[in-house]
């Protein structure tokens, strides 16, 4: 094995990317390659890029210029650049004028056929560019190299049909396409046996899934489909769309012990007049009457949502309704960010009109972040003394004497690294102790409820 090839993969953006790059590391590894612990020991590197938000393209495009001195070094290297920025006309121009050291351009739509071209770049005196318009059906069954661990990604859904005007999703995942429910059930039941434990369904629009098949389906059902499976203990899925938050779906999870209590569910303004112009498809009203149901039914959930800050067009008044909104709901946890014009986007061309000031905006994230921080803080407080179950993720990069766990709402738990007591990767009772605004602290009260993950050799979908 020391002799096989080494690979890298630098991964940007969601969950998406994440298990598409675990897809391209199995497809690589059935060919006979081994990861490299970073591209200076690698032969082949991929740069899995992300566009959802420009500071995500400015890295992976810097990083991308940076590799131009390893290729200059070792010129039989290869390196791909794959993901949703190379969905993008612009960024294959970019990369013809800026990086003709990239060997490979490949999108979202053709993982699978990474291995070919892989044999194409290795014939061609020119970059090898292959991307798909559009999606063709779901390719099943692609090997994969999953994380440490036992938490575990599954993709049930690809793509969004909904084209918010900031959003360039639709255009580099293409429109919705379900997998088969008895595709996912298999999938998930190979991860039970190989000992994994804490499953999220993944989709840009989770809430679709179904629609699209015959017969239609839905999450919810799709949930009960899998909460039997010995095996997993925690069952979570990512990301919502508040437009299509179910009464049946609610219901589902309340009545669920496995399914998280955690629900992310992006709001982006508070304005129904800005809700309007990014094509949300509901109202202030609507989704507060959401949330209200979720909380009749689920008391004990966690709220977590994202909110764009200086959108085009935004008022003073439009601001002050995302804050009066943000009072109301009194989120766990919110994901905020400065509007990002995405080009071929509606918004875009607004922006480009009459944008929000920068000085403006920024001050509206700040005075945002401020009153979401202390609601979170006060949020967490509710938390001291309870019992909960967590499970350790692993040790922290701040401080080797403590251990970062996630709780089955997904808040974040640190607790003491014991001296000579493995606990990665384990479920164990704790008791929280302290609360600050981004995590829980908490102490060990009983020992693990679950065995050290197992180890076996089996096909991995």
């Amino acid at each position: 094995m020391s002799g096989a090839p080494a690979y890298y993969i630098r991964t940007y953006g969601c969950q998406m990317n994440e298990r598409d790059s675990e897809i391209l590391a199995g497809q690589l590894e059935q060919l006979g390659y081994r990861p490299a612990a970073g591209a200076e020991d690698a032969q082949l590197v991929i740069v899995n890029t992300c566009a959802v938000r420009g500071s995500a393209e400015e890295h992976a495009l810097g990083y991308i210029g940076q590799l131009k001195r390893l290729k200059d070094a070792r010129p039989e290297m290869t390196i791909a650049v794959a993901g949703c920025m190379a969905q993008e006309p612009e960024t294959i121009a970019w990369l013809k004028r800026h990086a003709p050291h990239v060997d490979i351009v490949f999108g979202t739509h053709n993982l699978h056929r990474l291995p070919a071209l892989l044999e194409e770049a290795q014939a061609a005196d020119e970059m090898v560019v292959d991307v798909w318009e559009s999606a063709g059906e779901v390719v099943e069954n692609l090997p994969s190299r999953r994380a440490e661990g036992v938490q575990a990604f599954v993709n049930v859904i690809y793509g969004c049909d909904k084209f918010c005007t900031f959003c360039i999703v639709p255009f580099t995942r293409g429109r919705e396409r379900s997998r088969r429910p008895e595709d996912v059930e298999a999938e998930v039941r190979a991860l039970a046996r190989e000992g994994f434990q804490d499953v999220t369904l993944l989709g840009q629009n989770v809430n679709s899934y179904g629609h699209d098949l015959d017969p239609p389906t839905d999450l919810a059902d799709l949930l009960t489909r899998l909460e039997p499976i010995e095996g997993i203990r925690w069952l979570r899925y990512l990301t919502s769309h508040p437009r299509d938050f179910s009464q049946k779906l609610i219901d589902t999870v309340a009545a669920s012990a496995k399914i998280s209590r955690h629900i992310h569910l992006p709001v982006q303004s508070g304005s129904s007049a800005v809700l309007r112009k990014m094509n949300r498809k509901y109202t202030r009203e609507q989704y507060l009457d959401l949330v209200e149901r979720i909380r009749r039914a689920i008391p004990d959930a966690v709220l977590t949502t994202d909110i764009i800050v200086g959108f085009p067009g935004e008022t003073e008044e439009d601001f002050l309704a995302t804050l009066s909104l943000v009072e109301t709901v009194r989120y766990d946890a919110a994901f905020t960010f400065l509007y990002s014009a995405r080009a071929g986007t509606p918004a875009a061309r607004w922006e480009a009109r009459g944008p929000v000031p920068d000085p403006v905006k920024k001050d509206r994230l700040n005075r945002l972040m401020a009153r979401q921080y202390a609601i979170s803080w006060e949020k967490n407080q509710a938390w001291v003394g309870r019992r909960e179950v967590v499970l350790v993720e692993g040790v922290s990069k701040k401080d080797p004497g403590v251990l970062a766990c996630r709780s089955h709402a997904n808040k974040v738990v640190l607790i003491a690294n014991e001296p000579g007591v493995d606990l990665v990767h384990r479920f164990v009772p704790v008791r929280i102790t302290g609360a600050k605004t981004f995590f829980l602290t908490a102490e060990r009260v009983g020992e693990p409820v679950s065995p050290p993950r197992r180890r076996v050799e089996l096909p991995v979908l």
